[in-house]
């Protein structure tokens, strides 16, 4: 273990021995990070990975900097089917440790395998639209996405869940629970697969509760080859000759009028329904068919704008990476006492992909650097300004005043005014002086500057009056 502090490596004392500082609550961070680490790799191993990812976040939240943690974490999510969450989590592995991280090989992997990625796009794109399918209330559609979405991630814990609680919605209990079952093989111990495989359960329970159709002994009961058949017992009466032709004939008039009257007219209801229902179907596929194109088009241009954003992912990515180097550059250079270098590795720096310490590096190197720059620029221009040298001077003293308008106390500002008016270049000399004024006000220079600003407005006013008189003639 490390002091955080100056690097130097921690004994059993509760104080650095380098430089002396109390360690006693860091190391025992650290050790609880270490634990919730171990624990998390026990849960993984029999595949408990719901409570491996708890404590890998209870781990980085004790210590951020756990790579190893991380590392993990982002595995544990590619194997729940969760792609992007395992990206990030190694983009800011690498981005905390760029030297000898196996998160490195494991983007490689993924961002060299075009094929996976299409693959993760249109999973993610499918699951968002049966999750809309069931905001619309059109769940048999997002039974058919998730369907998909599991035939092309069979580790997608979330789609498997989703599809469950479809079934169960539909009273579909039996594939319910084969849905849930494969979800417990991906991650055994999940709260929501085992609160949602409970409820599976208790349907089924009171599914096969058999209610009494009758008395025990108004019953018969026989085999018919593999099933079981149950009806009532079967009672005669004695009937005779007469009342006997009397059921004939009454059986034949109710044939008759339930020919007439039920018979015929259900026959003509049922082509009428027919007809009705070829035509229903006929519409439904029209309709059908305009929302399959609908949706391919915003598939389409979903999977467009995910590419454009895995894209800048990757382009920021790069841009972190590329700081960093320079900064380090900047940083050896800045050690070396080589300024010049140091400034031109700054350059390329972005400032806004450092982390709080790299930007504080940052504006040390940056301030001392600037301060030998503008030394340099000044000592050029004051001298160059001394032998008359007034393109060279003003040159000089801009450059300045573009970094620091109030350097030496405002007179690389004077000096370019100075500059200017022995340039001739009136109005910037007059932009300058008054920029004297306004800052440094009841000084010599101010003083000075007023004089200029109103002796070369006079001489502005003339020459433009001459002009307009010579255009007149």
């Amino acid at each position: 273990m490390k002091c955080y502090s100056c690097g130097a490596t921690l004994g059993a004392d509760i104080v650095c021995p380098n430089c002396g500082l109390q360690v006693k609550v860091y190391k025992k961070l650290m050790n609880t990070s270490n634990y919730y680490y171990n624990e998390a790799l026990n849960r993984a191993a029999v595949r408990d990975l719901s409570g491996a990812v708890e404590d890998l976040q209870r781990s980085l939240k004790f210590n951020k900097n756990h790579t190893d943690a991380r590392n993990l974490l982002g595995l544990i999510y590619y194997e729940m089917g969760e792609v992007v969450l395992a990206i990030g989590e190694w983009v800011i592995s690498k981005n905390l440790n760029p030297n000898d991280n196996i998160a490195d090989q494991y983007l490689k992997d993924v961002q060299n395998n075009q094929n996976q990625l299409d693959t993760v796009n249109k999973t993610i794109k499918k699951y968002n639209q049966a999750l809309m399918y069931c905001h619309q209330g059109s769940y048999d559609l997002a039974i058919i996405q998730l369907k998909k979405v599991i035939a092309m991630n069979a580790h997608y814990v979330r789609a498997y869940q989703l599809l469950a609680l479809l079934y169960i919605h539909e009273g579909e209990y039996q594939k319910a629970r084969a849905t849930l079952k494969s979800a417990f093989k991906i991650d055994a111990h999940n709260v929501t697969t085992l609160s949602y495989m409970k409820e599976v359960r208790k349907q089924l329970h009171l599914d096969g509760k058999k209610s009494p159709v009758g008395k025990k002994d108004d019953l018969v009961t026989y085999k018919s080859g593999n099933d079981t058949v149950i009806r009532p017992k079967m009672t005669f009466r004695e009937t005779t000759a007469g009342m006997t032709i009397l059921n004939i004939i009454l059986g034949v008039i109710i044939g008759v009028l339930v020919t007439a009257f039920l018979v015929v007219p259900s026959v003509r209801q049922a082509a009428k329904t027919e007809s009705n229902t070829a035509v229903s179907e006929a519409n439904d596929t029209i309709t059908t068919k305009d929302e399959k194109i609908s949706s391919l088009e915003a598939e389409i241009e979903s999977l467009e704008e995910k590419n454009t954003s895995l894209q800048e992912e990757v382009d920021s990515g790069d841009d972190k990476i590329s700081s960093y180097d320079y900064l380090l550059q900047a940083y050896e250079a800045y050690e070396e006492k080589d300024l010049d270098s140091a400034a031109e590795a700054l350059d390329n720096v972005n400032r806004k992909h450092l982390s709080e310490d790299a930007q504080t590096l940052y504006d040390t190197i940056s301030e001392e650097v600037n301060e030998e720059k503008l030394s340099d620029l000044y000592s050029t221009g004051y001298s160059a300004y001394n032998k008359y040298n007034y393109e060279d001077a003003a040159e000089a003293f801009q450059e300045i005043v573009d970094i620091d308008e109030e350097y030496k106390d405002g007179y690389a500002v004077y000096y370019l005014a100075q500059s200017y008016r022995h340039l001739e270049k009136t109005q910037k000399a007059i932009k300058y002086y008054e920029r004297v004024v306004e800052l440094y006000p009841n000084t010599s220079r101010a003083s000075t500057a007023e004089s200029y600003i109103e002796e070369l407005s006079e001489e502005d006013t003339e020459d433009t009056e001459d002009t307009e008189g010579t255009t007149t003639d």
